[in-house]
């Protein structure tokens, strides 16, 4: 009884801290599940068993092949053919494409490359396109047991509770996932009517920084940038230097000032009459040739380690060797000094980066990177095609359960290797730690749950409630629960949190566990109706300008096919009696 308390009390403090804290869901996790290990309610050979889970290590492998898949050319070279001048037609092409890639292909990777292609349409209003590229992306990663990390995480807490017997096959999704994403298709077109009708431009140099030329005569050549007090400036900020063909970026205090430097100001440049107190400084428009180049436009991922905190708080240029230049959110654009924002998660910055923003480790943590060019490694067509092929093998060795995926993706990684898709330092970096650290602790509590008794507790006491609807309604309940979860917090807690939950009443039932499983799988990732439950649909809320209500107003027909296709097909291809 005492062990039933305690558990629940930490699961009551998990789910308040994920859905009213802005605490990282990595921590939470983590905290929970050291209070359960020092608690006595799970040992250490449960907590390094479930670290070293082959679902797990399945993902993470799976996350780091990833990092190659990305390279490849296929989906920006498709990219342009997607979009013309029939509406429907642009929006069925787009999201069929997205919904296919994304399949295989990590979601975020693939809306990053598509968006490009959508903001420079010439056709239609980015508004109507962003928030179905994002939503096919959602749904195609329900087709396949690779299309998303939440259908891995959901066989890994499968492997576990059945000690390895059972485990979800790559394709298990597909019939499901298929009419989900046809009939959700039809559904977007029929909603996107309520989208509104804007258009978004990139993010224009011109709007955010300001030009500033020394001039021969200028008593600031010859002195040091600290000398000429050019860091004092209370709402201007020096980002760079063009001296001849040279960008200097970063500036440091002790850079010289030479006779024809442009000096580059960003932050409130309607403060300008501030550089008219310098000798010799000529304002210009901003000559976008080479500073162009090293521009990029980064969007705010959610649970970044710079959320929270303003620009000099988190030692931006230092951490990242970039600088802001400029930040929208909403899709309208903050201005007074940048200095002093308080990043939040879906920002849109433009950065002027220097020459090891690309090296930096904690990138893939806190951006997303929006430019079709910046960031995208050239890679040759032997790659390209031996990469490609070897997925396809994989995916139909796992298929015909020749070769087990974990072995089939872990030799694709050595193939990326020595290739040199991928490299040592790359998969460093891009490393998922904190996803690792958030399963393994999931699936510590949840041995927890099970060895307090308390999951045998709760299935019993919602099967008595649920009686009169059966199975069925229970597992209505299960996914309408997951729904909410994963609307409320993230796709992998929302999983994480409700598989227990479901496993338990599937065997207080006596029936088979798959569709309680898959009700799970589909439920976490049915976030459709706020921009905060996937990261694609932030991703997308300022490049089109978004307001919360779009979300829903455009979400909610598409929840209402994708939930009917759920409930109706999961028991038909999944019977409760095997």
């Amino acid at each position: 009884m005492v062990d039933q308390l305690l558990v629940a009390a930490l699961f009551a403090g998990l789910l308040f801290c994920l859905i009213f804290t802005r605490l990282q869901a990595v921590w939470v996790f983590v905290c929970s599940m050291l209070a359960a290990y020092f608690f006595g309610l799970v040992d250490t050979a449960e907590v390094l068993d479930k670290a070293s889970n082959p679902g797990v290590i399945t993902l993470v492998l799976l996350l780091l092949v990833s990092t190659g898949l990305e390279k490849m050319p296929w989906l920006s070279r498709l990219s342009h053919t997607l979009i013309t001048p029939s509406y429907a037609g642009s929006l069925l092409r787009l999201g069929g494409a997205t919904a296919l890639f994304s399949a295989f292909i990590n979601n975020t990777a693939v809306v990053a490359t598509l968006a490009h292609t959508v903001r420079s349409n010439r056709h239609h209003p980015v508004s109507k396109l962003l928030i179905p590229l994002s939503y096919a992306a959602i749904l195609g990663g329900t087709m396949t047991l690779i299309g998303t990390s939440t259908n891995l995480i959901v066989s890994s807490f499968l492997q576990d509770a059945t000690n390895g017997e059972h485990s979800l096959a790559f394709f298990d999704f597909l019939a499901v996932g298929a009419t989900a994403t046809v009939l959700g298709l039809v559904a977007m077109l029929i909603s996107s009517r309520l989208l509104p009708v804007s258009s978004v431009e990139p993010l224009d140099i011109n709007e955010y920084v300001i030009e500033a030329e020394v001039s021969e005569a200028s008593s600031l050549i010859g002195k040091t940038i600290l000398e000429n007090r050019l860091r004092d400036l209370e709402d201007l900020f020096l980002v760079e230097i063009v001296r001849g063909n040279y960008l200097i970026s970063p500036v440091t205090p002790q850079e010289h000032i030479e006779a024809g430097d442009k000096l580059i100001f960003s932050g409130d440049i309607t403060r300008v009459q501030a550089l008219e107190a310098f000798d010799g400084l000529r304002l210009f428009a901003v000559e976008e040739g080479l500073l162009r180049e090293n521009m990029i436009e980064v969007i705010v991922m959610p649970n970044a380690a710079i959320e929270g905190r303003t620009v000099k708080e988190s030692a931006f240029r230092s951490v990242f060797d970039a600088a802001v230049v400029g930040m929208r959110r909403g899709g309208k654009r903050l201005s007074g000094k940048l200095g002093n924002i308080t990043i939040q998660a879906g920002d849109s910055m433009m950065l002027a980066v220097g020459p090891d923003f690309n090296e930096r480790k904690n990138l893939d943590k806190n951006f997303v990177i929006v430019n079709e060019e910046v960031g995208q490694a050239q890679t040759t067509a032997l790659q390209n095609y031996v990469v490609t092929a070897g997925l396809f093998l994989v995916v139909a060795l796992a298929t015909l359960e020749l070769v087990p995926l974990i072995k089939g993706v872990a030799g694709l990684l050595c193939v990326m290797l020595l290739l040199g898709v991928v490299g040592g330092g790359e998969l460093r970096r891009r490393f998922p730690f904190e996803l690792w650290l958030i399963i393994a602790s999931a699936l510590t509590l949840s041995q927890a749950l099970s060895n307090s008794g308390l999951v045998a507790v709760l299935a019993d006491t919602l099967r008595a409630n649920l009686a009169v609807m059966g199975p069925w309604g229970a597992m209505i309940g299960i996914y309408l629960g997951t729904l909410l979860l994963t609307e409320t917090m993230t796709n992998n807690a929302a999983a994480a949190l409700a598989f227990p939950v479901a496993f338990g009443l599937a065997e207080s039932y006596g029936v088979s566990f798959m569709p309680f499983v898959m009700a799970v799988a589909y439920g976490a990732s049915a976030s459709f109706l706020t921009p905060y439950g996937y990261t694609t649909n932030l991703m997308v809320q300022n490049l089109g300008g978004y307001e919360f209500r779009d979300y829903f107003r455009a979400g909610l027909p598409l929840s209402i096919v994708y939930a009917a296709v759920v409930i109706l097909l999961v028991p038909q291809v999944f019977p409760f009696q095997p």
